[in-house]
């Protein structure tokens, strides 16, 4: 699905993140990239997510460079094939739940049907995530549990082949994490869904397939 090949990234201030990187991600895989704060693990992502391009090297989804693309085709690849969960949930405060997770199906024409199937895609997560109940609150009315889990199924609505956490649970209680954490291996097994998190917590990255470390700009397994 996805491949990396020398990839570097350097910035003015923090001088070379990313040293000569490969990484090979296969569907299905789940995926758990630790390593210090600012050992560039954010940075990691946001290439792999076509927010940012390095500065020599290759990324190749389903054999396309991704880092050949422009503002326009970057935007696309992103909705179409790419799930995010930050720490923050990022909901609007004044959609609902149900709003908040529909709003990436207007970001591009959709056909009726496929709308609609999607509509009900979302529904199937809902109830894999426990969040049924919610469709008509705002952000503020549910439990931080709840809006993460929330954003976990705005990230999966467009059936996206590649989900990226940044420390997904870096903000939740200790049962949250847990339970959030569980839901992603769940997802990963039952649904076939591609996982790749950046995360500090050794529980989080236990319950991935593959464990890599980012330090010195390069992972180890």
């Amino acid at each position: 699905m996805l491949r990396l090949e020398n990839i570097c990234k350097s910035f003015v201030q923090r001088g070379v993140v990313l040293d000569n990187l490969s990484l090979m991600v296969k569907d299905g895989d789940s995926i758990s990239i630790t390593g210090p704060s600012g050992s560039g693990k954010t940075t990691l992502l946001n290439l792999i997510g076509a927010l940012d391009r390095p500065d020599s090297g290759s990324l190749y989804f389903r054999n396309k460079n991704i880092g050949s693309l422009d503002d326009d085709e970057s935007a696309y690849y992103r909705n179409r094939n790419i799930g995010f969960v930050f720490q923050d949930h990022l909901l609007l405060p004044y959609l609902t739940v149900w709003e908040n997770i529909i709003l990436p199906l207007s970001a591009y024409r959709i056909e009726a049907g496929e709308y609609a199937s999607r509509e009900d895609h979302a529904k199937l997560l809902m109830e894999r995530t426990g969040i049924s109940g919610l469709s008509g609150k705002y952000p503020f009315q549910i439990s931080g549990g709840e809006a993460q889990r929330t954003t976990l199924v705005r990230a999966l609505v467009n059936r996206p082949d590649l989900l990226l956490g940044d420390e997904p649970t870096g903000s939740l209680d200790s049962e949250n994490a847990e339970l959030l954490g569980t839901i992603l291996s769940d997802l990963n097994r039952d649904m076939g869904i591609t996982l790749i998190v950046a995360t500090h917590s050794p529980d989080l990255a236990g319950k991935m397939k593959k464990n890599y470390r980012l330090a010195g700009g390069k992972l180890q397994q």
